[in-house]
């Protein structure tokens, strides 16, 4: 199994990988092609052909242990729906790296679609990091639509990192999570969008048991002309609390709108929302220019440390 330069490329981009690993449990798709995998004595990872994705299963008392499931597309024109299911087994402690990278040198459109859903067992805890990246001199567009159906169960803890690195021309991010008694979630989503790119992200949280918890942080630039929509929602049916924040820099002639929400059924939900769109500080300018940076790089600078 060997990944071509421009594939290691975008792998050391969306998952921090060098190249297919040697060891341990990972799935590689390539240009729609899944069959690159490798389970481990406590992950399985099997081929779901009716669905085209795989089936993700933890064994109970995992730890330390993580899961690398990139794709990469190098084909002009392709596109794909792929149906991935994981189960979390009760107590374990592990992450699993996800993201997708595309380049596309051609005029037609290449796109990912991917739907994931997890279910985090009693006392699980889980870190799942996507990241998407896209490139390519070409004029066929680069998209994502990847949409995450997460359920936490009792005591249960699941910790996503959500990043869109650069590239992307249009993508729609939408995740649903239902949290059951103590159960938490704590969601970063960090997204850079320029030129006339366009990204909507929707963040629809149920707190349906006790004591659950919830933290949403959205953090975001806009440059060019691009766009970008955040529905950021969180609802409490019990004793619960929940916190949404986004804030966002805005650009040139980039648009942004924030949208956060926060619905209430029980007398001791305890729901916070909060959001800021402004442009970079003069005052932080300033400052990093009076220390030898010149504007672009202290521009740069200061994006790099709020996407951080």
């Amino acid at each position: 199994m060997m990944l071509s330069d421009l594939e290691k490329e975008l792998i050391k981009m969306v998952a921090d990988m060098h190249d297919v690993p040697k060891g341990g449990a990972f799935s590689i798709r390539r240009n729609g092609d899944g069959s690159m995998r490798s389970s481990s004595p406590n992950i399985t990872i099997e081929g779901n052909k009716a669905k085209n994705g795989i089936n993700v299963k933890i064994k109970p008392g995992t730890k330390n242990e993580t899961v690398y499931i990139p794709v990469l597309i190098t084909e002009e024109g392709l596109s794909e729906v792929v149906y991935n299911h994981f189960t979390i087994g009760e107590d374990a402690d592990v992450t699993i790296v996800a993201g997708c990278g595309i380049h596309n040198g051609g005029d037609k459109k290449s796109q990912h679609d991917g739907i994931h859903e997890f279910v985090v067992e009693k006392n699980a805890r889980m870190k799942y990091v996507e990241k998407h990246f896209a490139q390519g001199s070409g004029q066929g567009k680069k998209v994502f639509n990847p949409k995450t159906i997460l359920t936490v169960e009792e005591n249960g803890l699941a910790e996503l990192e959500l990043v869109q690195i650069r590239g992307v021309d249009a993508t729609k991010r939408d995740t649903e999570v239902l949290l059951k008694d103590g159960a938490k979630i704590i969601s970063v989503e960090r997204m850079l969008t320029d030129d006339k790119q366009e990204a909507e992200s929707i963040i629809d949280v149920e707190m349906r048991g006790k004591n659950s918890t919830c933290q949403i942080i959205s953090r975001s630039v806009a440059r060019g002309q691009s766009r970008q929509t955040f529905d950021l929602n969180m609802s409490g049916y019990e004793d619960c609390r929940g916190h949404i924040q986004c804030d966002s820099i805005i650009m040139d002639e980039a648009e942004v709108v924030a949208i956060p929400r926060v619905s209430a059924f029980h007398v001791d939900a305890q729901l916070i929302h909060e959001a800021a769109i402004g442009k970079i500080a003069s005052d932080q300018m300033i400052k990093l220019m009076s220390l030898g940076l010149n504007e672009e790089e202290a521009e740069a600078k200061i994006l790099a440390g709020f996407l951080k």
